[in-house]
């Protein structure tokens, strides 16, 4: 639970980071990039933070949000794993956080095959694949609801809403590019 906190922390932080806190180089780019997105906070924030987005085009600017997201998928993941090793004789709920980790391990897939596809300039087969992330956290909460008993867990919820942020905002970056 502490390390789910930590991570929605950083994310809100990343969001709301201030100027002073950015790399240098010029950000013209990535205010133009950004603002054609559903997020632009997240992703002037993100990409801005990032040592290797002021030598990046528009392509690379959406590898490094992918990057940001295939960093959520698979934290997410590890920690929904660490949640089966707590000692539980609910086996329905350790059922559900296993397939909630597949599904989290699931949309790293996805976001890693998007890069592939960025790199192959397939466009769109990248935001198939960016889509196709977006949604796993659905089933993740789709699986909790099958069982009334079960809780959504709140930090789950941050880091699903994180995920689906991040996607959307790296669609919006592709949106933009010379099909």
């Amino acid at each position: 639970m502490a390390s789910s906190k930590i991570i929605f922390i950083f994310l809100l932080f990343l969001a709301h980071l201030h100027q002073h806190t950015f790399v240098k180089g010029d950000s013209s780019l990535i205010k133009r990039t950004c603002k054609n997105t559903k997020y632009y906070n997240l992703c002037f924030s993100s990409l801005k933070s990032d040592p290797s987005s002021p030598n990046a085009d528009p392509k690379g600017l959406a590898v490094i949000m992918i990057g940001i997201g295939m960093t959520n998928a698979t934290s997410t993941s590890s920690y929904l794993s660490s949640k089966l090793l707590s000692p539980s004789n609910n086996t329905t709920l350790k059922r559900v956080l296993k397939e909630c980790a597949d599904k989290y391990s699931y949309a790293g897939d996805a976001l890693q095959d998007s890069v592939q596809d960025l790199a192959n300039e397939a466009y769109d087969y990248a935001y198939m694949h960016i889509t196709a992330a977006k949604d796993y956290p659905n089933a993740c909460h789709n699986a909790f609801k099958r069982y009334p008993g079960l809780a959504y867990p709140r930090d789950l919820a941050s880091r699903e809403d994180g995920l689906k942020h991040i996607c959307d905002v790296a669609m919006g970056i592709i949106d933009n590019l010379d099909w």
